[in-house]
């Protein structure tokens, strides 16, 4: 993706770049029988057994969908915890739910798509349900969408892994203002943000939008896609699509804290995309996925992307100097490899493997904004792919990096240039969060 998805608009895509009325209304709690509206907060670690919103909603025989033909977004991690089921074959099995399609993101419902792929629109053979190819689909495009599958309300479950460059949460936002724009009910069965609650890095800035940055949040934002969808609902939607998704509603996670991470869940961590293969390789994506912009691997042909690192005119002296950094939560191991695909393909790379130490401390950006301006002020041969940097831009969302990072700037002044930014964007956050911070 820019996620490990690339999310093209079709134009730019990171490959190819590379039921409430009220905002803070909406967050539910699904009991076994009925359910009441749940407050911010709810979620209580060790209180209560760890369970995601779809499968919350399945206990309560998926009573939110009652009397409502539904589209459901999803992907191979949107599973009921029994039996590790996708909630589409279990909601079609239980004659309960009324499917009347389902969009497919970047890789596909299925996931049988790599990096930038999808599935083309077909007619499942499980479920005898039309699946649309929805990676990149616009918001006219899924207006249209809705409409050919006759759909009333539409459902979201997906994992995301807290990225903005991670393309799911861009589905998610065209989805919702196509939803919008055509009087649609909008329910999120929500999960955990893998790498916790915090936000960190650069807010997106106009000018720097592309499939992998639809809107201005933070590089690592810190939300759920539950309340990301109440924070797109409230900042963004009345601008985009005219008017806000009037009836929107989160089946909140029970049992889980964002000061957690997922490893602290004890859920099973399902590969988001087909390069996300650890909850480790999560904490370390909202940075090293900046990688992609350069001439190095981000160990894609490899068992373990955005942890190693390199390119063939590295050496030794990378792993030695970054060592001497001292980079909080982490630490680094001289490594060599060959990529089976993508970048240097074929081609021994020196570099290392990003190891976790602490993932309590781990500050993913600080950590890759570190290796890159080591490498600058060590190698010759590093560079940005693509025209002079713009991917970079778009990742980071603005150009400052760049400006900074080509003025010899440290990593710890480049970190410190966006702080006042990100200050502002987790105080107004603030209002759309659903579990304690």
């Amino acid at each position: 993706m820019g996620n490990e998805n690339d999310f093209p608009d079709r134009r730019v895509g990171r490959r190819g770049l590379l039921g409430a009325a009220a905002v803070g209304a909406g967050a539910l709690s699904l009991g076994t029988a009925a359910s009441a509206a749940a407050q911010p907060g709810d979620s209580r670690p060790g209180g209560r057994r760890f369970r995601c919103g779809a499968d919350v909603a399945a206990a309560a025989s998926w009573q939110v969908f009652a009397g409502q033909r539904i589209g459901v977004i999803t992907n191979p991690t949107g599973v009921v915890r029994d039996g590790l089921r996708s909630i589409v074959d279990v909601m079609v099995e239980s004659g309960k739910v009324e499917v009347g399609g389902v969009f497919g993101p970047e890789h596909g419902f299925r996931g049988t798509a790599q990096a930038g792929g999808s599935e083309e629109t077909y007619v499942d053979e499980r479920t005898g349900v039309t699946v649309y190819d929805a990676y990149g689909a616009t918001i006219d495009k899924f207006a249209g969408y809705f409409a050919t599958a006759k759909v009333d309300t539409i459902v979201f479950d997906i994992q995301d892994v807290g990225a903005r460059f991670y393309t799911y949460i861009w589905t998610l936002y065209n989805a919702m203002a196509a939803a919008a724009k055509t009087g649609k009910r909008f329910v999120v069965l929500d999960r955990p943000n893998p790498v916790g609650g915090q936000a960190k890095g650069p807010v997106l800035k106009d000018g720097f939008t592309s499939g992998v940055g639809l809107d201005k949040i933070a590089q690592q934002h810190g939300m759920t896609a539950g309340e990301l969808a109440r924070f797109y609902n409230g900042e963004f939607m009345t601008r985009v699509a005219g008017k806000k998704v009037e009836d929107l509603s989160v089946v909140q996670v029970e049992g889980w804290s964002p000061s957690s991470l997922y490893a602290d869940t004890g859920g099973p961590w399902i590969l988001p995309s087909p390069n996300m293969p650890t909850p480790d390789t999560a904490l370390l994506y909202p940075g090293t996925c900046m990688f992609e912009a350069t001439n190095l691997s981000e160990g894609r042909g490899t068992t373990r992307p955005f942890e190693l690192i390199g390119a063939p005119y590295v050496d030794y002296r990378w792993a030695q100097l970054l060592a001497k950094a001292r980079v909080p939560g982490v630490e680094f191991r001289e490594a060599y490899f060959t990529p089976t695909f993508s970048k240097n393909e074929g081609k021994v790379c020196g570099g290392v493997q990003v190891h976790i130490k602490d993932p309590q401390r781990v500050d993913a950006i600080l950590t890759a904004t570190t290796m890159m301006t080591t490498l600058r002020d060590l190698y010759p041969g590093f560079d940005w792919r693509g025209d002079a940097g713009r991917w970079i831009n778009l990742l980071t969302g603005s150009d400052r990096f760049l400006k900074m990072f080509t003025a010899k700037a440290s990593a710890r002044d480049i970190v410190a240039a966006w702080q006042p930014e990100l200050r502002d964007f987790d105080r107004t956050r603030r209002q759309y969060l659903l579990y304690r911070r």
